[in-house]
Order: C-alpha cells, then structure tokens, then sequence
C-alpha cells in the first residue's frame, strides 16, 4: 500500500460512516482519485476500496491537502496524517475536507454553475439559480452519510457508501420533487464506477432544500413520551404533550408520498409464487436470528406462524416503489407539516436491490415499529420501569393507531384491512432489531423481545 493507503487503513475504521466496523480490515486501495482544486490547498474527491473478509466496499472521502505544518487549528480534528502523495511525490499534510467550508464552498459552485463536463460531473436540477458565497457545516450525529449545511438555505448529503448506480435518495426525490411531503432537491454529483466491466453512472453527493425550522420527528416523538412519564398522568391522551394528533397527519402524509410513487414511478402485483419466496426468505431470517440470540426462540413459533400465514394470503398485493428504511429519524416535523428524509434505503445494500418494489405496508410496518422504539427505550434504567410499562405500551397502542387512521384516510390501503401482510412485515422488522441490538446495544434487546411478546398476545 502508498503512504495515503496505509494512513485510511488506519483512519477510515474510526469514522462514524464506516459500516464495517467489528471485522478488521484486509487490504485499503485507492480506486480512483479525481483532482478538484490544486494548489497549496488541494482538494480531490478518492474512491477507496475497503477489502474485509473476502468482500470488498467502495467509499468516498473528500481529501483535503497542505503543506506540513499549514493546516489550520479548527481543523485539527479533521486530520488524517502526514504522508507523500504518489501522483506528486511531495510530502503533504491531508485530512478530511468535509470539515473545511473553504473547499466545500467550491462545490456548491459548481453545482451552481451547472457543471457538468469531466470525470466528476456536478449538475444543477433546474432552472433555479443555486446560491453561492455560502459556508458550510458538517451536521452531527449522522452515522452512514456526511451532510453540509450552507447557511440556512442548502444541505448537501455526500454518500459515503458507494454502489455503482443512482442513489435511490436521489431518483425517488427527485421523481417527488414537486411533492409539500419532500425538501425540494436542487442538484446532485455524480462520477462513474465500474460494475462488472460495465461504467456507471453514480451519485456522490445530493443537494437539498434545508428545513431549518424542522424538528426531528424522534425528538418530537420522545418529548411526548418523557411529558407522560413525568407528569403522573394515568393515560397517553391526559398528558399535555399528546403525539396522537401528529401521528396521525404522519399517516396522511406517509399515504401522500406513496400514492405520488405509485402514480409515477412503475408497479406490479405479486404473484402467489412470488409471496411464497417473500415468506420463505423472512424464515430464512428468523432461523439466523434465533441461532444468533437464543432469547427470540420462545417466540419462534408464532413468528413462524405470522410468515406462513403470508405465504397463503390469495389476494394481490400491490407492490412499488418505497422509502425502504422508515421510521421516526427519517421524518421532521415543519411549520407547515410532516417531510420525509432519506429515500436511500439501507446503504450496506446494493442500488439495484433498493430498487426493487415492494409494499407500501413494509413503511408502515417500520413506522409501526417505530413508535414501540420511542415509547420503550426511556424506560432502559429507568427506576420505575414496572409501573410504566403499561403506559408505554398505551403510547405505542395509541399513536400506531391514529397513524394507521391518518394513512387510510388520506387514500393508503387500510392497515386493518391488510393485517396479515402487516403483521408478517412487523414480525420481519422485529427480527432485523432483535439481531441488531443483540451485536450492537445489547441493553436495547428488550425493546424488541418485548414488543414481539406484545404483539403475540
């Protein structure tokens, strides 16, 4: 490996967007690396290889470079180390540019300017002038991506995750561009990729309307929850910070954007075959699971009994283009209503997989699963965790309700009506959670054993 190789081996593990933490790391190659700005402080976007266990992951880092001894000290924390370029031969100090606003300021530039000629292409989405002049700021706490804010008007999400292909965030906001429930998209970069021999056209980053007045609908749900717990109120509809009402123009909303995918983008109708596989391949993961985390086998057999139930469901179920990963962090609430965020799916998945259609009842069954996460996880340590159990599973009961009422309402295919193919996409959820918290929150397990003995009951 090069000089810069051997400094990402060592620092592409310690960054929050890398997935494939837990394993060590084999071999780091840098793919490709294209120049963005040259001089004494240099710019080039690097797509790396990341080789774990016989597979390997493509990732995009935004390498920033200066002489030694130059980078400034509200950068320091975004250093990677000092090496010699291979290209150049000079030794340079680098570090993730991400964090520098007066590189990045470049690339809404670009955008802006519509450019699109070279191997990196930026591209404007339409006539609307992009402003420019604006700097930026990394958001904290995401995990598999890194977004920018510019100012108070733009945020660009950069994918960290790389598979060849247009991001799904990109093409289903896009296609729902004129939508009240999106934040307006304003451009997007791209370069190619190989895929078995074949270039690729692929998304780097995706330029955004910013909802600045927005609230994360986890926080909003969870400041319902904490109002109910501390006020001694004996029901989720007494406390003063009821969700219900929320919940269920969540619902609305959620119907909103599916029924505008289902007008615009292709559909189908599963055949019986078809559902069959659906319910074998949801086994196939109960069967990993419960080897995985012996404390799901006691609920095995119902869990079983929900899949083969899917399997002989004889009416068509319609299926298209969903979220694909939806739950409360993936929603804010606005001063004028619920938009949803983050169309991409799950990033360790390939692009063509996300793709695929699928139930719209799968979004409403993370949804659901969702409002179990936020009325549970306050009580992980909390001392009087017996006593508000039953006021955590009435929050839940109550705000699953009003949303499943707010997405029939406004056109969605009446949850209570499909409760089969529900229950088998939320026992499906379930399972993913229970493998998840059990290899990364073991604390949290609980969460999930208990709202799968929840729904069996």
């Amino acid at each position: 490996m090069t000089q810069l190789e051997t400094l990402l081996a060592g620092w592409i593990p310690k960054q929050r967007w890398f997935g494939g933490k837990g394993a060590p790391i084999d071999h780091v190659a840098v793919e490709a690396q294209h120049p963005l700005i040259t001089g004494e402080q240099g710019l080039r976007l690097l797509v790396v290889d990341v080789a774990q266990d016989g597979s390997f992951a493509r990732y995009q880092v935004l390498l920033g470079s200066c002489p030694p001894g130059r980078l400034r000290s509200e950068l320091s924390h975004a250093a990677i180390g000092e090496c010699r370029l291979p290209e150049s031969g000079e030794t340079r100090t680098v570090y993730d540019a991400a964090h520098d606003p007066e590189l990045t300021g470049r690339l809404l530039d670009r955008i802006a300017d519509d450019d699109g000629t070279g191997p990196v292409r930026f591209r404007r989405l339409s006539e609307t002038p992009v402003r420019t002049g604006l700097r930026s700021l990394v958001l904290t706490g995401e995990q598999s991506n890194t977004s920018l804010v510019y100012g108070e008007d733009y945020v660009l999400k950069t994918f960290r995750r790389l598979w060849p292909g247009r991001n799904p965030d990109l093409e289903l906001t896009t296609t729902l561009a004129e939508s009240p429930f999106v934040a307006r998209p304003h451009g997007w970069i791209e370069a190619d990729l190989t895929d078995q021999g074949r270039t690729v056209g692929t998304t780097l980053a995706m330029l955004q309307e910013y909802l600045r007045s927005a609230t994360d609908g986890w926080v909003l749900a969870g400041t319902s929850v904490r109002d109910l717990y501390e006020g001694g109120h004996s029901a989720p509809e007494s406390a003063g910070g009821d969700f219900s009402w929320e919940a269920q123009r969540l619902g609305s909303a959620t119907a909103s954007v599916h029924l505008d995918l289902a007008s615009k983008l292709p559909t189908d109708v599963l055949t019986p075959q078809a559902l069959r596989d659906l319910s074998t391949a949801m086994i196939s993961r109960l069967h990993r699971a419960t080897e995985e985390v012996p404390s799901l086998e006691p609920y095995a057999g119902t869990l079983r009994a929900a899949f083969d139930a899917l399997a002989e469901v004889d009416s068509p179920l319609p299926v298209q283009r969903v979220h694909g990963d939806y739950h409360l962090g993936q929603v804010v609430r606005t001063d004028t209503g619920w938009v949803l965020l983050d169309f991409e799916g799950e990033p360790a998945v390939p692009v063509g997989e996300r793709q695929r259609l699928s139930s719209p009842l799968r979004d409403v069954a993370g949804m659901l699963r969702s409002f179990d996460y936020a009325a549970r996880h306050q009580l992980i340590g909390h001392t009087a965790e017996e006593e508000l159990a039953s006021l955590a599973r009435a929050w839940a009961r109550r705000n699953r309700e009003a949303f499943c009422a707010g997405y029939a309402f406004a056109g969605g295919a009446d949850p209570h009506k499909h409760e089969t193919v529900l229950r088998a996409f939320e026992y499906d959820k379930a399972v993913y959670e229970v493998m998840y918290e059990a290899h990364n929150r073991p604390s949290w397990l609980r969460i999930p054993l208990d709202s799968i003995a929840a729904l069996a009951g």
